[in-house]
């Protein structure tokens, strides 16, 4: 491998890393199938920064930040589930986006865009996983405590509407990390894929993060690697390897809770 294909791998596997993370606490909170309807709200963002010819990720990045506090705000005013905020919000954008977004520009946004990192998205490439990392493990007992029942958070001293915005905010970053090698109707599989896996098997929560982080990794470490031999996208293949790996799961029955 060159320089630069070990270092889309490296990127590759941090991001899968944060993805299989936050899928497993996105499982618990019931709102795992929204990671795909919420990468589609990147699509406007990608559109737009194309249009001032400026980097589609900037773009992204932005547009999903600022979606999911819209989310969370109408949420909390609205008193509807995140799923169907999210869902409203997803279909509103996919309109925009796509009615701005065109030609060879819109099936790279939507399937990733290979090929070299410059030095702000290598960077950017290593902090943003690790920073979703660090937070959901910092704030893991307070996830939890929110899950379990919210009056017994607050009264824990949780600030419950803060703690939900902050993991609403590391979804959508972890998302918006991922559009540089799934695209955008791809980047929701590798969240979904691998926390559905760990579900499965996991007696514990530590047991639940292991595997789906896990899982994530090595199906973005042998796609990416795949994709480097066949020449050919790396996004499809990491979501092909995570799925066989979901299938091939079925075939050992899971044990009696």
């Amino acid at each position: 491998m060159t320089s630069t294909e070990l270092t889309s791998l490296a990127l590759a596997v941090s991001m899968a890393a944060a993805a299989g993370l936050i899928g497993s606490f996105a499982i618990m909170r019931r709102m795992v199938l929204a990671a795909d309807p919420m990468s589609h709200v990147a699509l406007p963002g990608i559109g737009v920064a194309l249009l001032l010819h400026r980097s589609p990720l900037l773009g992204a990045l932005a547009m999903l930040l600022l979606g999911a506090v819209l989310i969370w705000a109408m949420e909390r005013r609205s008193r509807i589930s995140t799923e169907a905020v999210i869902g409203v919000t997803f279909s509103v954008a996919l309109a925009v986006g796509s009615t701005i977004t065109s030609g060879e520009e819109l099936i790279d946004a939507l399937f990733g865009t290979p090929g070299a990192l410059s030095g702000w998205e290598s960077a950017l490439g290593v902090l943003a996983p690790l920073a979703v990392i660090a937070f959901v493990l910092r704030s893991r007992n307070a996830l939890v405590i929110s899950l379990v029942s919210r009056e017994i958070a607050m009264t824990s001293g949780v600030a419950v509407a803060r703690t939900d915005l902050a993991f609403l905010l590391a979804f959508a970053l972890t998302i918006g990390m991922g559009l540089r090698y799934l695209g955008v109707l791809l980047m929701g599989s590798l969240i979904i894929i691998p926390a559905a896996i760990a579900r499965r098997f996991a007696r514990s929560l530590n047991g639940m993060i292991a595997i789906a982080m896990g899982t994530a990794v090595c199906a973005a470490a042998a796609g990416t690697s795949l994709a480097v031999l066949t020449k050919r996208h790396s996004g499809p293949l990491i979501v092909m390897i995570a799925g066989g790996m979901f299938f091939a799961s079925l075939l050992k029955p899971t044990a009696e809770r």
